[in-house]
């Protein structure tokens, strides 16, 4: 499976609710579970409650990076949303450059026009929106970073 496979075409209006939706449910993961655990362990608790907000969730889904009809290379992202929105996540200090490079190569290598970035770790949530060069949409809700 390759996420290009999968990936749908959305509109602005049904993204900005899915994105709202799916900040509800990492607040709900991180108020239930708290900080400290490993990303994998919030990966299995946000799929579930995405599940049980009725939306359809994925972990560790591959993203396919061509070059010249050749797979250069694949990553896996950590969860997608209802096929259109990637959701990276991170159990660290703080979220760094690094970190939003990862996310900037995504939207890059599947043309989707943003994704989350979000981190477990500490007691308050941290979360950012990343967009892919050209993507139009801004929102004030978050910092955001164009790709």
């Amino acid at each position: 499976m390759n996420i290009m496979n999968i990936i749908k075409a959305v509109d602005a209006d049904s993204l900005a609710v899915l994105i709202r939706q799916v900040v509800g449910a990492c607040f709900e993961v991180s108020n239930v579970l708290g900080g400290g655990f490993l990303e994998k362990v919030y990966e299995r608790a946000l799929v579930e409650e995405l599940r049980i907000q009725g939306l359809q969730a994925t972990a560790q889904v591959p993203i396919v990076v061509p070059y010249k009809g050749i797979v250069a290379g694949e990553y896996y992202c950590d969860v997608l949303v209802e096929g259109v929105l990637i959701v990276e996540l991170k159990c660290c200090e703080r979220l760094t450059d690094e970190h939003i490079a990862q996310c900037i190569n995504y939207v890059q290598a599947t043309g989707i026009p943003l994704m989350l970035l979000v981190n477990f770790q500490n007691p308050r949530l941290e979360w950012r929106r990343i967009y892919r060069k050209g993507a139009t949409e801004v929102h004030e809700d978050a910092a955001i970073y164009n790709a």
